[in-house]
């Protein structure tokens, strides 16, 4: 594992965030007032971190980790811009069946049925969510991850459903013999000890084969081990920075 860099990035990342960050100029008398400026201050930058993680801190992270066990990697790439009309019936042939309950989720048969129309019929341009996480094995298999909230909404996962068959269209519009995986990532179940709740996305992703989550993520990317380092260098960046983030919410306490 690259500690050096990753410990790199997560600096960079909170100082980068320090001289950014403006809270919102709302006035909470109220919270202010019981909780102290400080201490909302905080709560603010936490809740601000939070919605930028993904793209500031988990896929930069994810490059680093995977670039010792793939030949590519890379984030916020496009899948592609084109598929056939025959592809683009058999994902609503698909999405129709999963959401009437009347087909179950099955990756592999999934993409074959993609992999025998990618060529056939007109080409439509199409804009497909950007691939947070690309990667390339030695062996040319590609995996590609749509990295999410740790607990995203439920009906949000038929358009999740309907990404990854997408980007998996368009990758056989350019090869169609192309060994493709296409994933949705959870950095960390938040349920833990307990496991993670999938029964939310059950009838609509092939679990198996279409969801890593936590442990299961960062081990897959980073190998056996990857995910429990991980949290020893996140830590090890907080205990060193402890004092520089002090100091900066200091000035909230006037």
């Amino acid at each position: 594992m690259n500690i050096n860099i990753i410990e790199d990035i997560l600096k960079i990342s909170l100082r980068n965030k320090f001289q950014n960050y403006n809270p919102e100029p709302a006035s909470m008398p109220f919270h202010t007032r019981l909780l102290g400026k400080d201490r909302l201050a905080l709560y603010s930058f936490i809740h601000s971190l939070s919605t930028n993680f993904g793209t500031a801190i988990f896929e930069p992270v994810a490059i680093a980790l995977a670039e010792l066990r793939f030949k590519n990697s890379l984030k916020q790439q496009t899948a592609g811009n084109q598929i056939s009309s025959g592809a683009h019936k058999v994902i609503q042939d698909i999405m129709n069946g999963l959401e009437t309950a009347t087909k179950e989720p099955n990756k592999e048969k999934e993409i074959e049925l993609l992999r025998e129309v990618s060529q056939i019929g007109e080409m439509n341009t199409v804009r497909p969510t950007k691939v947070d996480l690309w990667l390339e094995s030695e062996s040319n298999e590609l995996f590609l991850f749509d990295i999410k909230t740790a607990k995203p909404n439920a009906g949000g996962f038929r358009e999740f459903k309907r990404t990854l068959l997408e980007w998996t269209a368009c990758i056989f519009v350019k090869n169609p013999n192309a060994k493709v995986n296409t994933l949705i990532a959870i950095p960390y179940n938040p349920y833990e000890p307990e496991p993670y709740k999938r029964w939310t996305m059950r009838g609509m992703l092939d679990l198996d084969k279409e969801l890593k989550v936590g442990k299961e993520f960062w081990d897959f990317i980073g190998g056996e081990g990857a995910y429990e380092s991980l949290l020893d260098c996140f830590e090890k960046v907080g205990i060193e920075m402890r004092e520089e983030i002090d100091n900066y919410f200091k000035k909230f306490q006037k």
